[in-house]
């Protein structure tokens, strides 16, 4: 009776870190100092988070059995590789020899487009849920 509302819940939350991690991209799309390594400042690394099915199993398991939908569970927040995009800025104290600035490897359009997104995903699951929730009540009138 409660998996409906339990399959919804467990994407709001993966939902929600979603839109917090884009916004901490978003926020740090110009940060050339965002983590000391090797005594030297490296720039802000894009992350993503990394999402998969509750209970996951080979696609054959559901395809040869009946389908238990468990939700979705986040499973780690990445760095995205991509290199860093240099900038001409001899200005700036964080430019090499050459007067270049490495910049994160955030692209805000992407952002935008990503955090729309998991913005709608989120709202789809709120209607979800609250569907699960109206049927439920309506299973418990029936019983009365």
């Amino acid at each position: 009776m409660f998996q409906p509302l339990n399959i919804s819940s467990s994407a709001l939350t993966a939902n929600r870190l979603k839109m917090d991690i884009i916004s901490s991209n978003i926020a740090n799309a110009t940060t050339t100092r965002g983590k000391f390594v090797n005594g030297e400042w490296i720039p802000y690394r894009r992350k993503m988070v990394e999402v998969e099915p509750n209970g996951a199993a080979p696609f054959s398991h559901y395809l040869n059995n009946e389908m238990s939908a468990n939700g979705v569970k986040v499973t780690g927040i990445v760095e995205d590789q991509t290199p860093f995009h240099p900038v001409y800025d001899p200005t700036n104290p964080d430019s090499n020899k050459d007067g270049y600035v490495m910049m994160p490897n955030v692209d805000i359009t992407k952002e935008m487009v990503d955090l729309m997104s998991a913005s709608r995903a989120y709202e789809a699951n709120i209607t979800a849920f609250n569907v699960g929730k109206t049927m439920s009540l309506k299973a418990l009138d029936i019983g009365k």
